[in-house]
């Protein structure tokens, strides 16, 4: 998810190592299956930080279990917890909670003393002098771990070149969220082992098609395309596609700011959908009191029992899961067909027929005249070559003139899909 690109400093000022080669030039690789991802597959160590995979992504946890029993992948599971993913694990390290970046610089500092870094891979990436600094002031003391215990893991990870770190809620969800990441890259970067086959960081999401929600802009701080808010260009480029007379020029608010500013008076309308956050939001007391104070929510969801619908004062009844079309993107950039199983309930809608018909109603008549799925991805597919021009590498372009017909006939590939690009591995040679 992304790349490594300008140093970052974060607050507690660990720095994350960056590639110095100019214009962040994307590079692909060969899979030793060609048009197949099977890292997993191929990977001699999995390391689970803060991620019980067994009950959060069965699928995956059990694609790893079979390639423990066909070929003897070793499993570590970083997490203060004992999860079902320990079941099957080689290792267990209970660190106290919180330390995960502290163990990886700790992990840093050893592949350093071992000798092992790649210098050849290293020619591509710069700060390293900066991190393994910051990283021998914050090394593994804190953990709460045995130096036993420290030092097997390490020698498993600085011993295996075929290591796949797969990280989730855990580390990405913390209040200290871009040290760990960046500690975890650090790693990778400092012995190469990212973009090859059976190699890498993985950031595995929370949520499915949270990759698809990314790609049409469905973060406050974004738009389409991967495209940036805060750049005029882009913003520029969106503006005379869609014909917009105007655009925001700033990111918007996050969702524990939106909640806090619902809560003050500053948001006068919510539109929740799909989602429950009187639940699932940090603060969930405060979030809870925003929302029934807000002077307008409307929630659409497949049912009227959960905590957020019961404080809305417009229900709308959307289709389920398997009720709609549309498409979806996994983690390893792949779109797929979602294909309706079941009709629609009652008066139940697909949430683009639903956001459609009521930019209709706010005036927007054209800008809004959708008649399917198949319409909408196509304009997806053309605004995302004007991102590639721009240098983004989501461009789905060659997929803008699919017909109806073609469309609901198409199968899964993998982005980018253009008149020059087609899939590939990114970051196999260093060069991001």
């Amino acid at each position: 998810k992304g790349y490594i690109g300008a140093a970052n400093i974060d607050t507690n000022s660990r720095l994350c190592m960056a590639s110095s080669v100019a214009g962040h030039r994307r590079a692909f690789g060969t899979d030793t299956v060609p048009g197949t991802y099977e890292d997993l597959e191929e990977a001699d160590l999995i390391v689970l930080v803060g991620s019980n995979l067994a009950w959060c992504h069965p699928v995956l946890h059990q694609r790893i279990l079979a390639a423990r029993k066909a070929r003897g992948t070793r499993i570590v599971v970083i997490d203060p917890r004992r999860t079902a993913s320990c079941d099957g694990a080689d290792m267990h390290l209970a660190l106290k909670a919180g330390t995960d970046a502290a163990l990886f610089n700790g992990l840093l500092c050893a592949i350093h003393e071992a000798g092992a870094f790649d210098t050849d891979f290293l020619r591509n990436v710069t700060g390293l002098d900066a991190a393994l600094s910051a990283a021998q002031r914050d090394r593994d003391s804190v953990t709460g771990l045995s130096q036993a215990q420290l030092a097997a893991f390490y020698r498993l990870w600085i011993g295996t070149r075929k290591v796949v770190t797969v990280y989730s809620q855990g580390v990405n969800q913390s209040s200290s969220g871009s040290d760990k990441v960046n500690a975890i890259l650090n790693c990778h970067l400092a012995t190469g082992r990212i973009g090859a086959p059976g190699s890498g960081p993985f950031s595995i999401t929370g949520q499915p098609n949270a990759m698809g929600g990314r790609e049409v802009g469905g973060l406050a701080n974004m738009l389409a395309c991967h495209l940036d808010i805060e750049n005029a260009d882009h913003r520029a480029a969106v503006h005379e596609f869609w014909d917009s007379p105007r655009m925001a020029d700033a990111p918007g608010l996050k969702a524990v700011d939106l909640f806090r500013a619902a809560g003050d008076g500053r948001i006068k309308a919510l539109w929740i959908i799909h989602t429950n956050p009187a639940v699932t939001m940090p603060e969930a007391d405060a979030v809870t009191k925003a929302i029934a104070d807000c002077d307008f929510v409307v929630v659409s969801d497949i049912t009227a029992a959960t905590d957020t619908a019961r404080l809305a004062d417009v229900l709308l009844p959307a289709a389920a899961w398997a009720e709609k079309e549309g498409t979806v993107t996994n983690s390893d950039r792949t779109i797929s067909r979602q294909r309706a199983a079941l009709p629609a309930p009652g008066e139940a809608r697909p949430d683009w027929e639903i956001l459609a018909e009521v930019g209709r109603r706010m005036g927007w008549r054209e800008a809004f005249d959708y008649a399917c799925p198949a319409e909408i991805f196509r304009e997806h597919a053309a605004l995302s070559g004007l991102a590639g021009a721009l240098g983004r590498d989501f461009d789905i372009s060659a997929k803008a003139s699919l017909s109806d017909s073609e469309y609901m006939a198409m199968t899964p590939f993998r982005w980018p899909a253009s008149a020059t690009r087609n899939g590939g591995r990114f970051f196999a040679d260093g060069r991001f």
